[in-house]
């Protein structure tokens, strides 16, 4: 199983989702992209993804460009107006997904309101793609009893 991330500039968004899709199971490729990188991966990504117990601080923005001759099971746009402002992808791709939400990098206010846009996203981040995975692996399949759902 092989699934490219996709937004604009692989700094927040992207960068989070990469992160959880790879700790809830190491054997899918997951990589993360964008069409403007950005030079660095969002220090309040980072550090709201290290308080759930997820490192992303070795992650670096890619440009998706780097991508285009590979082949996707998945790519999954994250941008919160896919329409308007979502990236696309020209390389192959079995199945094409959306799964938007805003950007946390563009929060205004004191630095307690900034990460807790931060930390708000990465929430809903983490539930919209615990479902995605449940639903991918036929409904917890290896599950060990780790949700209850046995």
């Amino acid at each position: 199983m092989k699934i490219l991330i996709l937004c604009t500039g692989n700094s927040c968004r992207s960068q989070m989702v990469e992160g959880f899709l790879k700790s809830y199971d190491d054997t899918i490729e997951v990589l993360s992209a964008g069409t403007e990188p950005s030079s660095h991966v969002h220090p309040l990504a980072i550090k709201v993804m290290a308080e759930v117990g997820i490192d992303i601080s070795q992650n670096q923005p890619k440009n998706v460009e780097q991508f285009v001759g590979q082949s996707f099971d998945y790519l999954i746009s994250v941008c919160a107006e896919a329409n308007l402002n979502c990236p696309v992808f020209k390389g192959k791709v079995d199945n094409r997904w959306h799964i938007g939400f805003d950007d946390p990098a563009l929060a205004k206010g004191t630095d307690e309101e900034v990460i807790a846009v931060f930390r708000r996203i990465r929430d809903e981040i983490s539930e919209g793609f615990s479902s995605f995975y449940k639903s991918l692996m036929g409904g917890h399949a290896g599950c060990s009893s780790c949700c209850g759902c046995q």
